[in-house]
């Protein structure tokens, strides 16, 4: 075959599919810029935890470790990606908007980040940043105008941070994920249904074999502190990204996101002891011991599929269930008035859903805390669509709208049911929005 009858395909091919509008599987090499802030609020600002409607919004009283925001900014020249964890409770559905304009000058976009929350309830009560909670009831948390500042200022920091390093000290990376089966480690808290023990660890070292930074994805709720406990913490994803840290060394940047929890609680590891403190660090500190191990098996390649996609959708109507009076309104000291006035306030109307591959992983972002099942099953589809084979959920992505059942575990009802407010057709949705947001790969 001649050079020109090469090129000529070579030529063919491309137009084949550009003309399909479909995105061939073009292996590159990133580049790629990390940074970490810390976000834990001065305790003068008066900042509640969240959680937990019994602390009746008190301020936190000290301060037991610190909790942090980390990000990752990837680009394979023509495109660009943010992954953002945070050791917060959720983010309330403005807080991306509001990010996203505070950085556009700078050229980002919404559909060019994702920011991920692991769900500890002793951080940052969400409605304390939420400026549509002009309610006042302390047991649902209240706006502090000045904890909102804070905390968005320093994810722009964050943000800019590792765009400023990607773009003045670009580092070409290699990048390889795992995923093993962790049984024992958490349950179904429903006492039926899906466990999910998928523990996926994604490897990012730089060309010349420095650790960077690492994605760890486990699926359980942090809820090793009760209401009692008052002071700030990232509870064990924060020991565990702690530890695993000073395990890898070489000033790595390990980053927990968790996965679709709304039905997963963890389980005690053996002789944690009576204090709840001492739970949750044995359990991280643990968890990352065996992180450990899946880090150094895990193998790096330079050359790796990298695209995003992402899904607008409306959500159906918000409304509480029929059983909410009885659980999540007794402990927020709800009413049927009150409810009538806080939804349009604190409850969005559309959402999205966004799916990053970054070679053999793939992070499908959900806006909220979805039963284990239905994320197993969107992992399972991801696998099969993309080819990959480490499909991950990243629960509480980008905005908290509510749990997220099937039809069926809605109608059965119960305490996530209950804290589900866009009735038994949300699931439904949110899973067809998550489907939908896979990317591309063919004809």
């Amino acid at each position: 075959m001649t050079l020109l009858i090469r090129v000529l395909l070579l030529i063919a091919y491309g137009l084949f599919f550009l003309s399909t509008g479909t995105s061939a599987l073009v292996a590159a090499t990133l580049t790629a810029g990390v940074a970490r802030i810390d976000i834990t609020p001065p305790l003068e600002m008066q900042c509640p935890l969240g959680g937990y409607g019994e602390r009746m919004n008190k301020p936190a009283e000290g301060i037991h470790d610190r909790i942090w925001a980390k990000a990752i900014v990837l680009t394979d020249g023509t495109q660009k990606f943010a992954i953002i964890t945070a050791d917060l409770l959720g983010f309330p559905f403005p807080f991306k908007e509001e990010l996203v304009r505070e950085v556009k000058s700078h050229g980002w976009e919404s559909n060019q980040m994702m920011l991920l929350a692991s769900h500890s309830h002793a951080s940052i009560e969400m409605n304390a940043f939420h400026p549509g909670n002009t309610f006042g009831i302390s047991q649902i948390g209240i706006y502090n105008p000045q904890v909102h500042q804070f905390t968005l200022a320093n994810f722009k920091k964050l943000l800019l941070a590792a765009d400023r390093q990607l773009q003045e000290a670009p580092v070409k990376v290699r990048i390889g994920t795992s995923r093993i089966q962790l049984e024992g480690w958490n349950n179904n808290r429903r006492k039926q249904g899906f466990t999910d023990n998928d523990l996926t660890l994604t490897r990012i070292d730089t060309a010349t074999g420095k650790p960077m930074a690492v994605l760890v994805n486990f699926t359980a709720h942090p809820t090793f502190m009760s209401s009692r406990q008052m002071w700030f913490s990232a509870g064990w994803p924060g020991h565990l990204q702690r530890t695993l840290e000073t395990l890898i060394g070489d000033e790595v940047t390990v980053m927990y996101y968790n996965g679709a929890e709304g039905d997963q609680s963890p389980r005690s590891r053996p002789h944690s002891g009576e204090s709840r403190w001492e739970k949750a660090e044995r359990y991280g500190v643990e968890l990352a011991a065996v992180s450990h191990e899946l880090w150094m098996a895990t193998g790096t390649e330079s050359n790796v599929e990298f695209r995003q996609h992402t899904v607008e959708f409306d959500l159906p109507p918000a409304n509480w269930h029929p059983d909410f009076m009885q659980t999540g309104g007794k402990e927020y000291g709800l009413s049927t008035s009150l409810l009538q006035q806080m939804i349009p306030k604190l409850f969005a109307e559309r959402s999205h859903c966004t799916t990053v591959q970054i070679g053999q992983l793939s992070i499908t972002g959900i806006p909220g805390e979805m039963a284990a099942g239905m994320g197993a099953e969107i992992k399972r589809v991801a696998g099969e669509k993309l080819s990959v084979e480490s499909p991950t959920i990243g629960g509480l992505a980008d905005a908290w709208i509510s749990y997220i059942l099937t039809e069926e575990a809605w109608e059965t009802g119960g305490y996530e049911a209950s804290v589900s407010f866009y009735g038994p057709q949300l699931g439904p949705v949110v899973k067809q929005a998550a489907l939908e947001s896979f990317p591309l790969t063919g004809p």
